[in-house]
């Protein structure tokens, strides 16, 4: 049986906001922007590879199956998290939404709170700390992804997307990743976050935690 493919990926042209932030410069987004690239890349070989792979010949030990079908979630992750990262920034000035301030103090119990912790949660994680809607509770949750395809929590969709990985700072500055993540904290672009939030159903009250 034929196997259809998906339409090819291509990298989306970032927007000219993000070349002049406060605390993250040009030259950190261009390189950052290289390795996006790179996902997009491989997301589309590996699409091309995988209808020729032998499925009767799957194994969880090993196969090539197996293997395309775990670096695909690696690389497509890549894609979706770094166009999420990149999108929730180049927002110096703009301000949260009512909508959105009120689902974060729902969730955190404050704006402050919900940063202290995303902080805490960017210092902690070795690749992603990523606030996200539960839809099963109503609320937005920070969590950690080592990688772009590890510790996934289903059913809950990113809302702010913080990319941890010494790639993301390491030109502006080195090793030290707190000053990095106050830069992102001073660069959020509150219309693009208000616009996922207000895509969402998030309901009057939230239902029993899960």
């Amino acid at each position: 049986m034929a196997i259809t493919m998906p339409k090819e990926l291509t990298a989306k042209q970032l927007p000219q906001a993000l070349f002049e932030m406060d605390g993250i410069s040009r030259r950190q987004i261009e390189e950052h922007y290289t390795l996006y690239e790179g996902y997009v890349k491989k997301t589309n070989e590996i699409r091309s590879k995988l209808p020729n792979a032998d499925r009767a010949a799957a194994n969880q030990a090993f196969s090539e199956f197996r293997e395309l079908k775990v670096e695909l979630s690696f690389a497509l992750d890549g894609v979706k998290l770094h166009e999420s990262y990149f999108w929730n920034l180049g927002g110096a000035g703009s301000q949260p939404n009512q909508k959105t301030r009120e689902l974060i103090e729902r969730s955190f119990g404050s704006i402050e709170a919900w940063q202290e912790d995303l902080k805490a949660t960017g210092i902690a994680g070795r690749g992603w700390a990523i606030t996200a809607f539960d839809f099963d509770d109503n609320r937005l949750h920070n969590y950690i992804a080592d990688a772009h395809n590890s510790y996934g929590i289903w059913n809950a969709m990113p809302v702010i997307v913080l990319d941890t990985y010494e790639h993301a700072y390491v030109i502006d500055y080195g090793v030290k990743r707190p000053p990095y993540i106050e830069a992102f904290f001073r660069n959020l672009n509150w219309d693009e976050i208000n616009k996922r939030v207000d895509g969402l159903d998030i309901g009057e009250e939230p239902r029993a935690a899960m």
